[in-house]
């Protein structure tokens, strides 16, 4: 149940971290997405905040047109 908890909040945190202006401006609102659903749901917010700020950077590489 737990992998499945953390797995969603994940999916989440990428889904929703994909703003910002800069890369700078990516990787801090994508780090803050993450590492807040990842405490929510009971896992490690700075693991969390990595994987939220390094997926909303990599989003934001791959489809510019969809990052505001």
């Amino acid at each position: 149940m737990r992998k499945t908890i953390s797995g969603a909040a994940l999916a989440a945190a990428l889904g929703l971290s994909g703003c910002g202006q800069t890369p700078v401006e990516q990787g801090a609102l994508g780090g803050v997405a993450g590492a807040g659903l990842v405490a929510v749901a009971g896992g490690d917010p700075l693991l969390g905040a990595a994987v939220g700020a390094a997926g909303s950077i990599a989003f934001c590489y791959v489809y510019p047109e969809r990052c505001f």
